[in-house]
């Protein structure tokens, strides 16, 4: 079984000598993939005690938080998750803020989610999360308070500006044991570190613990109300190498199956693929529906590596839900074996349309290439990469409708911040399409897949790719000058030129120089962008055509060795 997070919680507040406790925390330690995916969420506020409404926000602040974080996607990041949340309570609170300047809704905040192997701290005001490990005692927090006041005076806190700067950072260097202390005003400025590593010490019970430091805060004169919330880390989620290909071997490879055969209730129709990596039929359960059943090859039986990007490819499959996407469904709960259950399409790959197709109107290659950005789109606001655009991984359906496959290379935000001891040793994705950027071992965002956009729309319109890259698997280029793309205008003259400026810059090997959103590259494909031709026209002709310059220069060159040449000889 592959090792657990588990984390240990427990608080205490208390109104202390105020007469209303404007401080409030929250937080979960959820269970399963919850657990997986999201990790463990703690976060405390204070309430600003002017506002007789500011104990509102703090509640409101820490439950909307902690809700609201595990209600985001999976695949998103801990950061980008947080931030979505924390930029809406921010917008909430001051919009109702600005209907009345009494009894404001304002208040401190900080949270600590720990997901994996990484504690992520967010903070503003000047609440504070405090870390104790090795025996020491560490303010993981910088309190947002003005330094010449004599009264504390708050320069940042939730609900105060419509524009909300969070301070956020991670700690990777997590181990057992390791103890995350999360303190309002009231309980920092009145317990020492060495009483608060005591307590700590001989804890049994977070809860209690939380509760004697909150009770000694007042003894020692605190005049504010006291909060004290604990996270103490029992185990962490770490794997080696061969406990993770034990659990990824865990599944049966199925054998190779023939029509006829049965797996767990499906019936084998047909084969409609055998390859080296794996093996897909069109299978039929009892009741006559069909679907597309892909198994992995069985050479790969004691790869962890592709094993590892099976099983993500069915983990990723079964959150996409959009029109221009495959489904992927579960498998039988009981199953013992390694396989997907997709939807079954029909119709053509990409690469055999080109073939039908080989000098396609422009309209019917941006109808279907409209669809693909539209299903890319969907992957990017899901924190996720496909990485292995291509066109035979682009499937024209039945219905004629178009549908992305092969889920086994995309990256995803929320999984990349998962401790996982299988790491890729290659760049993934087919030569031809992959973004430079990858060759030359960077990461690579929503702009690689725009990259491979722009090489299969020029593809399909020429009949070739933009680049001559010759052996790239075998002599990786050390810039992007090894990429030199050729004007689309020389293989189809019926093409307008403004088109062919919108894909070099879709494909532009430098990824600095490419389109920043998929709806800028829609709109100059779909009507003539004139900032861009005039770019383009202000260019010197070196750059605006480099092959004709130098064959140019290359001519002149010749010519003038023939007249100096001429001139030796009738000297």
């Amino acid at each position: 079984m592959k090792p657990q997070l588990k984390v240990e919680i427990g608080g205490s507040s208390q109104a202390g000598i105020k007469p209303v406790n404007q401080d409030a925390f929250a937080g979960q330690t959820p269970k399963g993939l919850a657990l997986e995916h999201k990790g463990v969420a703690l976060a405390i506020a204070d309430g600003v005690s002017s506002s007789r409404r500011s104990h509102e926000a703090a509640q409101i602040c820490v439950t909307q938080f902690v809700t609201d974080y595990y209600s985001t996607p999976d695949s998103w990041r801990v950061n980008k998750s947080s931030a979505r949340v924390l930029t809406a309570l921010n917008s909430w609170l001051f919009n109702e803020n600005q209907k009345t300047y009494e009894d404001s809704l304002v208040c401190t905040f900080s949270a600590l989610v720990i997901k994996s192997c990484t504690a992520h701290i967010f903070h503003i005001g000047d609440s504070r999360v405090y870390r104790l490990g090795n025996d020491k005692l560490e303010c993981l927090t910088r309190d947002h308070v003005h330094p010449s006041s004599h009264q504390a005076f708050l320069t940042r806190a939730m609900g105060i500006d419509n524009h909300l700067e969070v301070d956020y950072h991670t700690i990777d260097d997590l181990n057992p044991e390791d103890i995350f202390i999360l303190t309002t005003d009231g309980f920092h400025h009145f317990v020492s570190t060495d009483e608060i590593k005591r307590e700590l010490k001989q804890s049994q019970d977070l809860t209690k613990t939380a509760k004697q430091l909150v009770e000694l805060a007042i003894q020692n004169g605190s005049d504010d109300n006291v909060s004290c919330f604990i996270a103490k880390i029992n185990e962490l989620p770490h794997e080696e190498v061969d406990e993770a290909h034990r659990r990824l071997t865990k599944l049966v490879i199925p054998p190779v199956l023939e029509v006829g055969q049965n797996i767990d209730g499906f019936a084998v129709r047909r084969v409609l693929f055998s390859g080296t990596r794996s093996h897909v039929f069109l299978v039929e359960d009892d009741a006559g529906q069909q679907y597309a059943l892909k198994m992995p090859s069985d050479n790969f039986r004691e790869d962890p590596e592709y094993l590892d990007g099976f099983l993500r490819e069915e983990w990723i499959g079964n959150r996409l839900k959009h029109r221009n996407i495959m489904k992927i469904y579960p498998r039988p709960a009981e199953s013992p074996f390694m396989y997907h259950l997709c939807e079954f399409l029909g119709g053509q790959n990409l690469r055999q349309w080109m073939t039908d197709n080989p000098a396609p109107s422009l309209n019917e290659v941006r109808k279907i290439m409209t669809e693909v950005v539209q299903a890319i789109r969907y992957f990017q606001r899901n924190g996720m990469v496909h990485r292995d655009l291509k066109p035979e991984n682009i499937i024209i359906d039945k219905f004629g409708q178009i549908k992305i496959i092969d889920f086994g290379t995309v990256s995803v935000e929320g999984l990349e911040e998962i401790n996982n001891p299988i790491s890729e040793t290659c760049p993934v994705g087919s030569v031809d399409y992959i973004a430079p950027e990858y060759l030359m071992g960077q990461k690579g965002n929503f702009q690689a897949d725009l990259y491979s956009i722009g090489v299969i729309f020029y593809e399909m319109l020429a009949g070739k790719l933009p680049f001559k890259i010759g052996d790239l698997r075998n002599k990786i280029p050390d810039n992007y000058q090894y990429w030199r793309y050729q004007s689309l205008t020389v293989n189809r003259s019926d093409i307008p030129p403004w088109l062919d400026l919108a894909l070099k810059k879709a494909c532009a090997p430098d990824p600095r120089h490419r389109y920043l959103a998929f709806s800028e590259f829609l709109a100059d494909i779909a009507v003539p962008n004139s900032n861009l031709i005039k770019q383009h026209s202000q260019q010197s002709f070196m750059k605006r055509e480099p092959l004709q310059f130098w064959k140019m220069s290359s001519v002149i060159l010749l010519l003038l060795n023939f007249v100096l040449i001429y001139l030796v000889f009738n000297n």
